[in-house]
């Protein structure tokens, strides 16, 4: 005899000739499915919220795959740099974040900012070297 399965269990058989004996089926293999296919589908949301931006030319990489899963031989579509040309990006990506006048203007800002940052060392060794004189100066002006 097979009884109607519940909402929560799945369907059993049941002997007639002792009513505590039964025979527990798995679940349906499309509903294993289905959940398998939602948990895959959450993770590799999750995974892909970090977005990458190519230091050449501003092109955001945001798909589904991880960069980090990318093989090392990845380029970037619009001019071809290696994967190591990319860095994080933090600000949210919008639809037309490829656009190429945002893309343009993106990387402008990129060459700014790379631009300050090679120039902070040598204004540091600049002034180290100005406090080092002014020191040397007034010892012996002083002495």
């Amino acid at each position: 005899m097979l009884r109607a399965p519940a909402a929560d269990r799945p369907a059993a058989l049941r002997s007639s000739f002792c009513a505590t004996w039964s025979v527990r089926l798995p679940a349906p293999a499309r509903r294993r499915a289905a959940r398998a296919a939602t948990a895959a589908r959450i993770t590799m949301r999750v995974a892909s919220k970090q977005a990458y931006i190519c230091r050449d030319c501003g092109y955001i990489y945001n798909e589904r795959t991880p960069f980090e899963k990318l093989q090392d031989s990845y380029f970037c579509p619009v001019c071809g740099a290696p994967k190591r040309r990319f860095k994080p990006y933090q600000p949210k990506v919008t639809k037309d974040a490829n656009a190429t006048d945002v893309r343009k203007a993106r990387k402008e800002q990129l060459k700014k900012d790379e631009a300050i940052g090679n120039a902070l060392p040598i204004a540091i060794v600049v002034g180290i070297a100005a406090l080092g004189g002014l020191y040397f100066y007034l010892n012996s002006a002083y002495n």
